[in-house]
């Protein structure tokens, strides 16, 4: 969507299909376009493994006939008449909901705010070789990495036309760019594995190869001679790596969808302590050059900032049109996200702020406890909260991370979870679930 000619061709494309629909019968209706565009190389042991290439440019139309919904999609160079009829008729054939209709009108961005999400940078196959082999061989050159999992570069653009039928066109396009690799160290079934990696939306502000592969040969290293360690309750400190995931979690648990299914552990607790004293949690679909930033969301409607969680106390859930009077609430927030033909709410730029403190003072007030590096496996239950996950980390001792640990599980309940966790002070906001380092007090590890 960079040329002027082709953007506007994609918003006749949905302004087409929208007046078609309105012929068709429909009282009021929205089509919108996704487009994507990728390029990816992939190598292993200093040889391309792979390379590709797609792009995708994919139409959708929602229609409403009375309290009736249905949708549509197909090939964005489609025939709009057909599709629009076949919408409408599917529509009323379709069961009423009472919850399901556009965006206010007064609520449609009128003024797009420029994010510079864009950047126009042409990276070539060759450079993305290149990038690929130069983080591969800088983590082989690490002292103890004996095998390459893979490393890889890749280059990308999405985008987004959405037309709606009370007059409201608008479009954006944001890039994406990425390195990555993973190595394995050590030998036979002493081996350990770990991984880094860097994705910007802009190509200059991406990690250098060479310093990802520093950075994932020097991690799968740190993790050789892993011992267990003897069951009981202590506190675990999260690397950010994790702590992004213990922040989706909450972020999860009050989407208003969830809330609305009565599939959320926090669905009864707006306006109540949810987390402990101090800890604040910001969503921010506006940031420039956030990795999830947008200006508008699916239905149209621009989100502001807004505080989630204000010093532990839980404020807004996240919403769109629909969920928001599902769940009896005036409007949306602007949280809608577009899938193919549907709209549900999700966060954008969600962060859960830092504290005061470094890292290392954390650690430095724990006499035994576990640093977690990395966490698998499903037990996660966001219907009652309970939380069990294998992981794999480091020893605390005296306020200092000592030996690598791994066969263990850690295991709460997330109610308990956010209400005791202290984040440490060292946010990196280029992800679109950013948290710090954060100690949580009293998790049960089950080891030896």
């Amino acid at each position: 969507m960079t040329d002027k000619n082709e953007k506007q061709q994609l918003a006749d494309r949905v302004a087409a299909l929208v007046e078609a629909a309105t012929k068709a019968g429909a009282d009021a209706s929205d089509a919108v376009v996704m487009r994507a565009r990728s390029k990816s190389v992939s190598v292993r042991l200093g040889k391309v493994e792979g390379t590709e290439a797609s792009e995708s440019d994919d139409m959708s139309l929602r229609v409403f006939v009375g309290k009736r919904v249905a949708s549509v999609s197909a090939p964005a160079n489609a025939d709009p008449v057909p599709l629009a009829e076949r919408a409408v008729a599917m529509a009323k054939a379709s069961p009423e909901d009472p919850y399901q209709s556009l965006a206010e009108p007064g609520r449609l961005a009128q003024n797009l705010v420029d994010l510079d999400l864009f950047d126009a940078t042409e990276v070539s196959a060759d450079r993305l070789k290149e990038d690929a082999l130069a983080a591969e061989a800088a983590a082989l050159d690490i002292a103890g990495v004996t095998n390459s999992s893979g490393s890889g570069a890749s280059a990308g653009a999405g985008g987004m036309v959405l037309a709606t039928s009370d007059g409201f066109i608008g479009q954006y396009e944001a890039t994406r760019f990425a390195r990555s690799v993973s190595v394995l160290a050590g030998e036979g079934t002493g081996m350990e594995r770990d991984y880094d990696y860097s994705s910007r939306l802009h190509f200059l502000d991406l990690d250098a190869p060479e310093k990802i592969g520093r950075s994932a040969g020097e991690r799968a290293v740190k993790r050789l001679n892993a011992r267990k360690v003897d069951t009981g309750r202590f506190p675990v400190v999260f690397d950010p790596r994790v702590a992004r995931g213990i922040a989706g979690h909450l972020a999860s648990a009050i989407n208003g969808a969830s809330v609305a299914r009565k599939s959320s552990f926090l669905r009864d607790m707006m306006g109540k302590t949810v987390a402990a004293a101090g800890i604040t949690i910001t969503d921010d679909p506006l940031r420039r050059r956030g990795p999830s930033s947008r200006p508008f969301d699916g239905e149209g409607v621009v989100g502001e900032k807004l505080v989630m969680v204000e010093d532990g106390v839980l404020r807004h859930w996240f919403l769109s049109t629909a969920v928001a009077r599902q769940l009896g609430l005036p409007d949306t927030n602007g949280r809608g996200v577009r899938s193919a033909s549907s709209v549900n709410p999700s966060s954008t730029n969600l962060a859960l702020e830092p504290g005061e403190e470094a890292p290392e003072a954390l650690i430095a007030g724990i006499k035994a406890g576990f640093y977690v590096t990395e966490v698998f496996g499903q037990g996660v239950n966001l219907v009652t909260g309970e939380y069990s996950r294998g992981a794999a980390g480091f020893w605390i001792e005296n306020g200092e991370i000592t030996y690598p640990v791994s066969e263990v599980t850690i295991a709460s309940n997330l109610k308990d979870m956010f209400l005791n966790m202290i984040p440490a002070n060292d946010i990196d906001r280029n992800f679109g679930t950013a948290a710090p380092t954060l100690l949580l007090e009293g998790m049960t590890l089950a080891g030896k």
